[in-house]
C-alpha cells in the first residue's frame, strides 16, 4: 500500500482533503491501463473510452504485465494505482490467443477491488469510421441518456452486472438539476443473447417541432461494437452492505412529539401547561371598592 506522511505543505493538505471521505463524495474518476499485450482494436477503445470520460479519467500508456484482476496477488498493483490517482473506477486492456480483445472493466471500494466483469470486443467501429457534423461531437461535461433494449438485462445475472457498471462509468457527474442543452448524446444496449449485447453511441440533435418541446433525432457518432461476457466477480454481500452504506440526511430536521403509524398515519402530541384559573385576570372594577354606597332618601 502507498503510505503517506504527514504533509507539511498547504498545497500536500488541501489534496489530501479532497481525497478524504465526504458527505457527498466528488465524482468518479477512471483509470485506464495497457497490459503486457495490447491489440490495435483493444488500443482504440481505450483511448475513444478514455475520450467520452477526459474530464474525469487517467491514462497510463506503459504496459503493465503485474496486473491480472481476477487471480489472486495480480490485483495489488491495480489497488497501488486506484489510490495514488484517486480512481474509483479502471478499465483494463490486455490481449492473448486464449482471450483476444479483452477488457476488464471494474470498481474499486476504499481503493480495493470491489466487482470485476471482463468482456471481450468484437465488430469494433471507431468514431472516425462514421460521418457525422463534428459539432455534434459530445462536448466535456456533458450529460447522456441510456437505453437498455432487451428482458436480459434484468434476468440475466451478467447482464444486469454489465448494466450497473456501464451506468457508473459512463453516467458523469451527479447533479441534482440538469439543462437541456447539456444533454447532447445517448448509450445505447443491446442485449443480442445471455452474455453478449450491441454497444452503441449516438448524438443528439434538436430540431425545431412547433411546440415548446424541440424534436429529437439520433446521429450515431461511435464508437460501436459488440461486447461478449467472459468472466464476472461479484462483491461479497458483507463488503456490499458496507459500500452501499449511506450517511443520516443531516438537513432534514427531526419533529418533535410526532409518530408514524402504519394505519394511523402521522400523530402528534400537544402538551398544555397546567391552566391556572384562580390566578387569572378578571376584571375588576375599583370605584367601588374605594367608595361606599350612600343612600339618599
Amino acid at each position: 500500500m502507498l503510505r503517506i506522511n504527514t504533509p507539511n505543505k498547504g498545497r500536500v493538505r488541501r489534496e489530501l482533503d479532497k481525497r478524504a471521505p465526504k458527505l457527498v463524495e466528488n465524482s468518479k474518476k477512471t483509470l485506464f491501463l495497457h497490459g503486457t499485450k495490447t491489440s490495435s482494436v483493444l488500443n482504440s477503445v481505450l483511448t475513444e473510452f478514455y475520450h467520452l470520460k477526459k474530464d474525469n479519467a487517467i491514462k497510463y500508456s506503459r504496459k503493465n504485465d503485474k496486473i491480472r484482476p481476477f487471480e489472486s496477488g495480480g490485483e495489488t498493483s491495480l489497488e497501488f494505482y486506484s489510490l495514488k490517482t484517486d480512481c474509483s473506477l479502471f478499465v483494463y486492456g490486455s490481449h492473448s490467443k486464449k482471450r483476444p480483445n479483452n477488457l476488464v472493466l471494474g470498481r474499486t471500494y476504499d481503493h480495493h477491488i470491489y466487482d470485476l466483469i471482463e468482456i471481450g470486443i468484437e465488430n469494433f467501429k471507431s468514431m472516425d469510421s462514421f460521418s457525422y457534423d463534428k459539432k455534434l461531437a459530445p462536448r466535456i461535461g456533458s450529460k447522456p441518456f441510456f437505453a437498455f433494449i432487451g428482458e436480459a438485462f434484468e434476468s440475466v445475472d451478467e447482464l444486469k452486472h454489465l448494466k450497473e457498471v456501464l451506468l457508473d462509468l459512463f453516467r458523469g457527474e451527479v447533479v441534482t438539476n440538469l439543462n437541456l442543452a447539456g444533454v447532447d448524446r445517448m448509450y445505447v444496449c443491446t442485449a443480442l443473447s445471455s452474455n453478449k449485447i450491441y454497444f452503441t453511441h449516438f448524438a443528439l440533435r434538436l430540431k425545431k417541432s412547433g411546440t415548446s418541446v424541440p424534436r429529437m433525432e439520433l446521429v450515431e457518432v461511435g464508437p460501436s461494437m459488440d461486447m461478449v461476457v467472459r468472466r464476472h466477480r461479484n462483491p461479497d454481500d458483507g463488503l456490499r452492505k458496507v459500500a452501499m452504506k449511506t450517511a443520516p440526511d443531516s438537513t432534514k430536521k427531526k419533529e418533535k412529539n410526532v409518530v408514524k403509524d402504519p394505519i394511523e398515519g402521522k400523530i402528534g402530541k400537544i402538551y398544555i401547561p397546567e391552566q391556572k384559573v384562580y390566578k387569572s385576570y378578571l376584571c375588576y372594577v375599583f370605584a367601588y371598592s374605594s367608595r361606599s354606597i350612600v343612600l339618599v332618601l
